[in-house]
């Protein structure tokens, strides 16, 4: 009888899995450094405004120096990771558990999040294979939290070191795009290789469809030496089946050069199974749910959404994949069978239609939509009986499955539920032909759906009903049945003309409108306030001039200027005028040694202070505060005759003139607003709408953290949300946001408005007091919806 391989031996293999992993990571590190390298050097030779060209040139020069610093720090920091003692999460005391976190570090956890997210899209499918392999190894429910294979782990360490070696934290985004392709790339094939190694050592060669509804059993954190203490000499590990003898055989017999056997093979450990402590919830497809919240702390929850998502999408391509071998590869059409395309040619009566006395009629009742389910299965039916592969009768089982679980979403209006129903077939045409369907959740059938779907979940039958809404979606399903052979094509098209429509058919209310339009001039204005003031405080730093004019020009004439360059336009004659006001001011303002410029500020003064005064009454400000800054404009006009020092030069004054005219070119969108001058009660002064039916919430509060201001940023419009105001409770949708994203409009369905600002919106999602309605999109719903259904009963996925 074959010696069994001690479970010290199968750590070591895992051990020499990361060590390989690793070693193809370092030498992707080095093509990264290298293409950053070419991209800072290309970006410098590309037009831009002068402050981001500054940022490209500073980029490159610290770069220059510090590349071999981000390059050798990363490097180091990986093989640290190789050695680094575990720490088991179960041992630590209370106060071990929690620590404060610096802003620098959640901002590197926030950047490499989002690289995670892209990187894990790609590289879903090996990673998910390599953790069953290394799990069944170690005997591990889940992979360790700061595993080197984790991608987080592996691409935390590069964002953390990129800063650590002093390169500018906003530099990144240069090149993130550029990390991003180069990585996914390499990363999957490092991934493979992984996979290979260890099917090559007789570890677990074939994943099936069987093996991934059943569960690892619990066993010691990896490293640990009562890990191996605990087994008895001879005693077999908890869980282990007939198939590990075989490959414990191998490795007992040339360690580290083991063979597997003919038809050796672990037997399967990776299921679905439900989390811990959580009966009935199905877990994300990378082991459990402890992998669903791994994905860093300081991602946000949109984030560990799509990530969750990413795992679903994950299983499914692997069921996929064993049930007849589906290339997800593929960026060609490919055509289902012959008998397969010849039945789905067939055209046959809109799902939710039957005629009734030679009309057509349509039936949205609970009754009609129990038909259009009974009338979608047997064609599914009808369609699997055609097929002449497995990877065919399992894609139209998913699709079918899926569509049967949007039909059973209560939460959409019926008629709604039905128009959805009528894009299975189309839909099961696309994942035929192009399996990046399941394998992505950026496939342009998937995002229409979903974005469909997240706007009519807060109507019921008779709000959505001959709504324009209503109208729109049907119009896209008829678009898409006429085109059937487009394939992604025609979704990508109604994807974008239905983006276009929600803009317009979320703010089409005529107070709504009112509202957004205000909302938007008031928050261009605090902006272009801000960027003014900075823009002529680096003006006047070098000049002589007196800090009264100063103040005045700052906290009175920056904001004149953004009014009137919202309302009039930034090139209109009036703004211009006001711009030179300001030049105008600062020279009168000046020392006057000779006659002829004294001469001159006497004949302009009259004007001048007439601009200034129009200037001020353009922003509402009161006579008397009026009359208080001319004075004091004037006392010091009146010093500027008497004074002996050196004047300003005509031709710093005509340079700031230029640069003042044209302004808008040298400033950023960098401008952070602080609180706005809005409230309900201004709000229906100007506009006529009644104050009771809107309410301001102003930044205030708590402070939120850096993810949920990153969640606030990412909301999509159109989902709806439950909103808990002053004790209120509301469902509402977001409609509307602002063009630098400070202001958000939710409407709730009563015809009440809420404005909030970015920060407090924030606070209200930390807090919990905007709740999204959704917690994944409706798709990924579905599709979890139906790999339940398929734990449950795997017979019918080919049956």
């Amino acid at each position: 009888m074959a010696t069994q391989a001690s479970f010290a031996q199968r750590v070591l293999l895992a051990q020499e899995t990361r060590r390989r992993f690793v070693a193809e990571a370092s030498h992707a590190m080095a093509e990264l450094a290298t293409a950053v390298q070419e991209r800072l050097t290309s970006l410098m030779s590309e037009s831009a405004p002068s402050r981001e060209m500054q940022n490209r040139r500073d980029a490159w020069t610290f770069y220059q120096s510090r590349r071999t610093e981000w390059v050798d720090g990363t490097l180091n920091a990986w093989q640290a990771a190789l050695t680094r003692p575990v720490t088991s999460a179960a041992k630590k005391t209370p106060d071990e558990g929690f620590e404060l976190v610096s802003t620098d570090v959640m901002e590197n956890k926030i950047t490499a999040s989002r690289l995670v997210l892209g990187v894990l899209e790609n590289v879903s499918a090996e990673l998910n294979d390599l953790r069953v392999r290394i799990k069944l190894l170690e005997r591990l429910e889940e992979l360790e939290a700061h595993d080197i294979l984790q991608p987080e782990v592996l691409l935390l360490v590069i964002v953390e070191q990129w800063a650590d070696a002093g390169m500018p934290r906003e530099a990144w985004s240069m090149v993130n795009d550029l990390a991003l392709k180069l990585l996914s790339e390499r990363l999957t094939q490092a991934y493979a290789n992984a996979n290979a190694f260890l099917i090559k050592q007789g570890v677990l060669p074939t994943i099936e469809l069987k093996d991934r509804v059943k569960r690892i059993p619990a066993a010691p954190s990896r490293g640990s030496p009562a890990a191996v203490s605990r087994q008895a000499p001879g005693e077999k590990p908890a869980g282990a089946d007939s198939g590990q003898a075989g490959f414990d055989a191998n490795v007992a017999g040339s360690a580290g050069q083991a063979r597997p056997p003919s038809g050796s093979a672990f037997g399967g450990r990776l299921g679905w199974g439900q989390a811990a402590g959580s009966p009935g919830r199905q877990s994300s497809g990378y082991g459990s749910a402890s992998d669903e919240t791994r994905l860093m702390t300081s991602t946000t929850p949109l984030a560990r959404a799509r990530s969750r998502a990413q795992g679903v999408l994950g299983q499914l391509k692997r069921l996929l994949i064993g049930s007849g071998g589906t290339d997800f590869e593929a960026t060609h059409y490919q055509p289902p069978s012959p008998a397969l395309a010849a039945a789905m040619a067939v055209r046959s009566q809109p799902a939710g239609q039957y005629s009734g006395s030679g009309t057509v009629l349509e039936d949205y009742s609970p009754a009609g939509v129990a038909r259009v389910a009974v009338e979608l299965r047997q064609r599914s039916t009808e369609l699997k009986n055609k097929a002449e592969t497995q990877s065919e009768k399992a894609t139209i089982e998913i699709v079918a499955l899926m569509f049967q679980a949007i039909l059973q979403e209560d939460r959409i209006p019926p008629e709604i539920r039905v128009w959805f129903a009528r894009l299975q077939m189309p839909v099961l045409r696309v994942a035929l032909a192009e399996p990046d369907f399941f394998g992505t959740l950026s496939h342009p059938a998937r995002q229409l759906i979903d974005r469909m779907g997240s706007c009519v979940m807060g109507f019921d039958a008779s709000g959505i009903k001959g709504s324009a809404l209503e109208q729109e979606i049907k119009r896209v399903v008829q678009v898409i049945e006429q085109y059937p052979e487009t394939g992604k094509r025609v979704y990508q098209l109604v994807y974008d003309e239905f983006q276009k429509f929600l803009a317009q058919f979320l703010t089409g209310k005529a107070s709504t409108q009112k509202l957004v339009t205000l909302a938007q001039q008031v928050e261009e204005k605090e902006t272009l306030t801000i960027q003014y003031t900075i823009e002529m405080r680096n003006m006047l730093k070098d000049m002589p001039v007196r800090e009264e004019i100063r103040n005045f020009l700052f906290k009175v004439w920056a904001e004149v200027l953004a009014v009137a360059a919202v309302r009039k336009g930034p090139q209109h004659a009036e703004t211009l005028g006001l711009k030179k006001s300001a030049s105008d001011l600062v020279w009168a303002a000046s020392a006057k040694p000779n006659r002829s410029d004294r001469a001159r500020v006497i004949q302009d003064l009259p004007q001048l202070l007439h601009k200034l005064r129009a200037g001020m009454s353009l922003l509402g400000v009161a006579p008397s505060e009026q009359e208080a800054h001319i004075k004091t404009v004037s006392d010091i006009l009146a010093d500027a005759f008497l004074s002996k020092t050196q004047a300003i030069p005509n031709e710093q004054i005509q340079a700031m003139a230029e640069r003042l005219a044209n302004l808008e070119d040298f400033v950023s969108d960098e401008g952070m607003m602080g609180d706005l001058p809005l409230d309900a009660q201004s709000i229906e002064l100007m506009l006529g709408i009644e104050a009771d039916k809107i309410d301001v919430v102003a930044d205030g509060g708590s402070k939120p953290i850096a993810a949920m201001q990153a969640w606030a940023q990412e909301l999509e419009l159109g989902s709806w949300f439950t909103l808990d105001h002053n004790g209120r409770v509301a469902q509402v949708q977001f409609v509307w946001r602002s063009d630098r994203k400070h202001l958000n409009l939710f409407a709730s369905t009563d015809g009440h408005s809420y404005l909030v600002q970015a920060g407090r919106l924030a606070a209200y999602l930390q807090a919990g007091l905007l709740l999204p309605q959704e917690e994944e999109a409706l798709t990924v719903r579905a599709t979890r919806d139906a790999l339940g259904k398929l734990e449950a009963n795997p017979e019918r996925l080919l049956g």
